[in-house]
């Protein structure tokens, strides 16, 4: 290749597949990086054995502080283009090349690998409500469209490895992707591959989604907040109006005020137009920061 390319690798605790992985994602790249995240097997021994270099946290820091470590050592070892993907045996590294192939012709600065572009993945019925889920609040808070919001299997450019930083510690890393890739202005596109799923979740899935939608809903308010406030201060706005629409059309009626209500229509009015304004002012002050960080930047 005419790209030194690097793979990535989080693990934890997949001493069972991550010799294969390794070795197979191998074929594909020139350099192979397993984070291994505080694992209690022998994760960090066998990747190591099979040909990977290994950056070892000494205790599990979740996967945006894996992914973090990951892209650090990738950028000290000069890599022009990363692939990420699990440790679990769920991607295939054979779909590397398809995944690495518009970061290399210069088309994108992310990839993303999408189980939806197509139905070759067998993905299980829960899973795919919860992943599709999962995209529509992604696709919505972020602005950048995605079929597959929650693939761990993407490739990055030189130039997306030097801006993306992850805040997020735990799995709510993977819908921060098109946040990111959206306050950096990065080109996104999307690949099909096929994911296997030959073994049953190691998490159950119902607090893992409700924690992934909080971190959404936290990326949300850091990353847009003009949408997050001020979208829920046009909505409290409206159900005061529409609450006291409904005292006005009682008392026009009935001669008699419904004074509870009519105090929670104030009350929401004026929560709604607080939150509204409160919006506009963090999305100024947003824009003030980056201006101000970019400019420092430049004149680095």
């Amino acid at each position: 290749m005419d790209f030194r390319v690097a793979a990535v690798i989080p693990a934890y605790n997949e001493e069972r597949f991550i010799g294969s992985v390794v070795l197979k994602t191998r074929r594909y790249v020139d350099i192979v990086i397993v984070i291994d995240d505080g694992s209690s097997d022998d994760t960090a021994e066998i990747a190591e054995a099979a040909g990977a270099i290994v950056v070892r946290h000494n205790s599990n820091r979740g996967k945006g502080a894996a992914l973090n470590s990951g892209f650090q050592k990738a950028r000290e070892l000069n890599a022009e283009v990363v692939a990420l993907l699990d440790g679990d045996g769920q991607h295939r590294p054979e779909d590397i090349p398809d995944v690495i192939t518009p970061v290399v012709n210069g088309e994108a600065d992310m990839v993303i690998g999408s189980r939806y572009l197509t139905r070759t993945s067998e993905v299980p019925f829960y899973r795919k409500v919860g992943q599709h889920v999962v995209t529509f609040l992604t696709n919505t808070s972020s602005g950048i469209p995605a079929t597959d919001s929650w693939s761990g299997f993407r490739a990055f450019s030189h130039h997306a490895l030097e801006c993306i930083h992850f805040r997020e510690g735990g799995w709510g890393v993977d819908p921060e992707f098109q946040f990111q890739a959206r306050q950096h202005k990065l080109r996104v596109v999307e690949v099909p591959i096929v994911a296997l799923y030959e073994e049953k979740a190691k998490r159950n899935p119902l607090p893992h989604g409700i924690k992934t939608v909080n971190a959404i809903l936290r990326l949300t308010g850091q990353h847009r907040p003009l949408l997050f406030f001020g979208g829920t201060g046009i909505l409290i706005f409206f159900l005061g109006i529409i609450a006291g629409l409904w005292v006005f059309d009682r008392y026009t009626a009935t001669q008699e005020l419904a004074v509870g209500i009519a105090l929670i229509s104030v009350l929401l009015s004026v929560i709604g137009v607080v939150t509204f304004f409160t919006g506009i002012s963090l999305h100024s002050i947003r824009g003030l920061i980056l201006d101000y960080v970019q400019s420092r930047d430049v004149s680095e």
